[in-house]
């Protein structure tokens, strides 16, 4: 066993440890991932422990997320809906409590390597984001930090900058970035890009939104103001999820056809979709029983 490996068994195991029933799919994932998905892992929970947290905590936050998500998935099953559907909803009970915060975004980064349709979609971006191209990189939302820390170590851009509404992820993804890529053109702000005047119309040569359009209200303005920034020949990447009740999902989508359909009204057409069924399921038995359904697309303006 490498000191690599060793770390990330050690946060299995305790998660296992805690969660039993849980073991068999954790064994599944980490044999699904390759090396460099390992080494980023290891890498990542070393620098938390940097920080210092601990393994212990690490796995309660990733269980946190575990835990809600089953929780909310039976309400969902029981009342056919989210439990919530406005901002204001789950403002206080998520975003404004820091200390949960701060464990739903540890937990939610882990989720990037353990969970085959989160590691799927940061494939895709992994895979399409242009290598060569210079100019402005754009992220809403970056939250525990991992997409856009992929595009500063994949893509070749001149100005990458990140905005977020909540404070315990502008600061994580801030840590994470500085401890990476000290020297990287990177900026995370704490702000509103529908409101930011200073982002400019048709600036952006790519644009990256990574599970956002579930939280909010009007998922349809976050996509055309998207549509705004981007040059004509942006690349645009979005993640989303059908049918996914979690403790902050606000809006619903029933089907990925409606989704599509208001991203093609809003100004962009899709280029490569990424349709990912419920674990065990096919698309076509997710889309019968109301399933989640986790979905990415590279998209380009109309």
């Amino acid at each position: 066993m490498t000191e690599t490996t060793a770390v990330v068994d050690s946060l299995l195991e305790n998660i296992a440890d805690q969660y039993p029933v849980h073991r068999s799919f954790l064994d599944q994932a980490i044999s699904g991932a390759t090396p460099e998905e390992v080494t980023r892992l290891s890498g990542y929970l070393s620098f938390c422990m940097g920080k210092g947290l601990t393994l212990d905590y690490l796995a309660e936050s990733y269980l946190t997320i575990l835990g809600d998500t089953l929780e909310e998935q039976i309400y969902f099953r029981d009342h056919g809906t989210y439990r919530h559907s406005t901002f204001a909803e789950v403002a206080d009970a998520v975003y404004h409590d820091r200390e949960y915060m701060d464990r739903y975004m540890y937990g939610l980064a882990i989720t990037n390597f353990l969970w085959p349709n989160h590691v799927e979609m940061a494939r895709l971006l992994h895979r399409t984001i242009p290598r060569d191209r210079g100019g402005r990189y754009l992220e809403v939302g970056p939250g525990h930090g991992f997409l856009l820390l992929d595009a500063i170590e994949t893509g070749s851009f001149d100005d990458y900058l990140g905005v977020d509404l909540s404070a315990a992820s502008v600061e994580q993804t801030r840590t994470i970035v500085e401890h990476f890529h000290p020297g990287a053109p990177a900026r995370v702000e704490l702000r509103d890009f529908l409101e930011a005047a200073d982002l400019e119309a048709g600036s952006f040569d790519a644009v990256v939104m990574g599970e956002v359009l579930e939280h909010v209200e009007q998922p349809e303005v976050f996509l055309r103001r998207i549509a705004e920034l981007a040059k004509d020949d942006a690349y645009i990447f979005i993640t989303t999820c059908i049918n996914a009740p979690a403790v902050d999902h606000i809006f619903l989508w029933r089907t990925t056809d409606e989704l599509e359909e208001m991203i093609t009204g809003s100004g962009l057409r899709i280029v490569e979709p990424l349709r990912l069924p419920y674990e065990g399921k096919t698309l076509e038995e997710s889309r019968e029983q109301n399933l989640p359904i986790n979905v990415a697309y590279v998209l380009a303006k109309a």
